[in-house]
């Protein structure tokens, strides 16, 4: 008898089908302003997280975009870790600033703060600490560095929704984040991303990504309205926002499951390295490094085992290409290798990953 395919992602649904009625019954399906189901998600969001205001958008890397648009950038250079989907570096370019790579840690493969300080320069203007699988980006140390050199910081925490750290949800600490809503995330929409803002200006920077998020407009009264800079065309639409309301709800119970299924690969997977255990963190995916990482991927494909590889490292891209030795970050890019952890995981499907895991690696 052949056994299902466990997929790496998979979305978790519950009653969503009702939300989503409600939404194509009501004819209101968009809106740049965001005044129905995108205010409210708007609005839950900001209380799960504790922040001070957040601005739904749709997708994480429009929400990169727009958040490094609030400090001119331009021709100044931002740091980044290369172990990140391309839209981190991706997002630096749009707004005209100069990347510059930064190791990551060996133990969480977050950026590294000790490479992270060395490679601070007279031009750079901000940081961009990416929360990678779900664990959290050191960010005492970062946004202490930030301080001390007048630095912007904004986190990618595209794969950090319901992550904490000391306690505090990322996207309240004294900075802004960065989410995504990717179906294949923890919180999943058709398409989704959201900033969350913790600085004392936060107000007036919510008033500007409002108006940039829809294509600049403001000042709108009824059928009136002005632009006063350019903007973009990046509004969540009804359709997301309520499907994440739904998700949402769900949130911290889904990532209980997928610290358990993590808690399990720490303790049963006899692989040299692997991804710590902690307890606050959301594991968007479990990652464990291999010695021949193509190889070990057919063979788990080939039992009906979908693994991933997050990600080729940014620095070995042809766009990004550049002589910079990032050591550790090169290693990891060659044997990374990334583990299912999605709440629709049984034992058995758990029971099966941590055999073959074991008899491949």
């Amino acid at each position: 008898m052949k056994k299902n395919k466990i997929r790496l992602f998979d979305p978790y649904i519950t009653n969503e089908k009702k939300i989503i009625s409600r939404v194509l019954e009501s004819k209101q399906w968009a809106s740049g302003s965001g005044l129905q189901f995108v205010q409210k998600f708007e609005e839950s969001f900001r209380r799960y997280i504790d922040a001070k205001s957040c601005v739904a958008v749709n997708s994480g890397t429009a929400a990169l975009h727009l958040a490094l648009s609030t400090s001119n950038i331009a021709n100044l250079e931002v740091l980044i870790p290369s172990l990140t989907f391309v839209s981190t570096a991706h997002s630096v370019v749009y707004n005209k600033g100069r990347v510059v790579f930064v190791d990551i840690d060996p133990t969480t493969l977050c950026i590294d703060p000790y490479d992270l300080e060395k490679k601070i320069s007279k031009k750079t203007k901000a940081i961009i600490p990416v929360h990678f699988g779900g664990m959290a980006a050191s960010l005492e140390n970062i946004i202490r560095i930030a301080k001390e050199n007048k630095l912007f910081v904004v986190e990618d925490a595209a794969h950090a929704s319901g992550t904490k750290q000391n306690g505090k949800k990322i996207g309240s600490h004294e900075s802004i984040s960065c989410f995504s809503f990717h179906p294949v995330k923890n919180l999943a929409m058709p398409t989704g991303g959201l900033i969350s803002i913790n600085t004392d200006d936060h107000k007036s920077l919510k008033k500007i990504l409002l108006s940039r998020r829809w294509c600049g407009i403001t000042d709108r009264v009824d059928v009136n309205y002005d632009v006063k800079e350019i903007g973009w065309n990046y509004y969540m639409n009804e359709f997301s926002a309520a499907i994440g309301l739904v998700q949402l709800k769900n949130l911290d119970r889904l990532n209980e499951k997928r610290r358990k299924t993590a808690r399990r690969y720490f303790k049963e997977l006899n692989v040299e390295r692997k991804m710590p255990f902690n307890p606050e963190c959301s594991y968007h995916f479990y990652w464990i490094l291999v010695k021949n990482k193509q190889e070990f991927i057919k063979k788990m494909k080939d039992v009906g085992i979908e693994t991933g590889s997050h990600y080729r490292p940014i620095h070995t891209m042809t766009m990004y290409k550049t002589r910079v030795k990032l050591p550790e970050t090169e290693f990891v890019g060659n044997a990374i290798v990334t583990l299912p952890t999605h709440p629709n995981l049984s034992e058995k499907d758990i029971d099966r990953i941590i055999y073959y895991v074991n008899r491949f690696s």
